[in-house]
């Protein structure tokens, strides 16, 4: 292989941002209440599910920045880039991602239609993002925050585990939680004089993004008290109903980066945060207590 070539492979691995591959273990999220009732097959599909997720984001992503190829070259980190930077040609970015989103959904109908579906649909929702609604105030807001519950949906699907409609709606406003706080932190740029935020993050005041996700954490700590209490019912169990306060303390810890402006990368928040982490750890003890116990 030529040095060319070394680095436009080198690039490519960069693009795919395989780091933000931590965001696809929300497929395993649905498992944790099912886990006494798992098969290797369900295990075998959430890992599936996984790498399926993997596959098809890093294609969004590779398109993504081929769209934005003009803005990045004006962002004081974004240039460094592999296709801002000319590392890797738009061409060759797309042809990457078509091969990537082409073996994702593959990989999802060899599963099953109903997997199938989703990582479709979530390569639709999040194409049309980038080619266009990523311009609108409020759609793009809940598109990001659609991609993260997809991620679990499709977990769900592939595990073939019924998901309660509180757990669906706990992960619904905790995705919308954490994508007004990613924009939350792009407003405080450009309140601060930054030239390089996206036009649309010009279009939200602090005020209502701040509206946003404190209604967002309000509903999402709600609605997943409901679900542990409903967990708490189906196995007379309270250690579900115990696992609501490293979830609260959890959400209140994440808040603190969102409100100092600090969320714009949740990976990099979370894997950061010692405390956020060693909460991360608890609910997932107490929850397999209230499975097992």
């Amino acid at each position: 292989m030529t040095a060319t070539g070394l680095q436009v492979t080198s690039g490519l691995l960069a693009a795919v941002r395989v780091r933000h591959w931590t965001k696809n273990a929300l497929v395993l999220a649905p498992l944790l209440p099912a886990a006494d009732r798992l098969s290797p097959q369900a295990l075998l599909g959430a890992a599936g599910a996984f790498v399926i997720f993997c596959l098809i984001s890093s294609a969004i992503y590779l398109v993504n920045d081929v769209v934005d190829v003009q803005t990045d070259r004006a962002h004081p980190v974004k240039r460094h880039r592999p296709i801002a930077a000319g590392t890797v040609s738009p061409r060759t970015a797309l042809g990457a991602a078509g091969a990537l989103a082409v073996a994702g959904l593959a990989l999802a109908s060899v599963h099953s239609v109903e997997l199938l579906l989703v990582a479709a649909t979530y390569v639709a929702v999040l194409l049309a993002y980038c080619l266009w609604l990523k311009r609108e105030p409020v759609v793009e807001l809940g598109i990001v925050a659609s991609g993260f519950l997809l991620r679990a949906l499709a977990g769900a699907v592939a595990a073939s585990i019924p998901l309660s409609p509180w757990f669906l709606l706990a992960a619904g406003f905790g995705s919308l939680f954490v994508a007004a706080g990613k924009r939350y932190a792009e407003a405080q740029r450009a309140y601060q004089g930054a030239e390089t935020v996206r036009t649309v993050v010009r279009a939200y005041s602090r005020s209502y993004l701040r509206f946003v996700w404190t209604t967002a954490a309000a509903l999402v700590i709600a609605t997943y008290a409901l679900w542990a209490f409903q967990v708490h019912n189906q196995r007379d169990s309270a250690w579900s109903m115990v696992s609501t306060v490293p979830f609260v303390v959890a959400v209140l810890r994440y808040a603190i980066n969102v409100d100092a402006g600090h969320a714009e990368e949740p990976e990099d928040v979370i894997l950061h945060d010692r405390m956020l982490l060693a909460l991360g750890a608890l609910w997932v003890v107490l929850l397999l207590l209230a499975v097992f116990a």
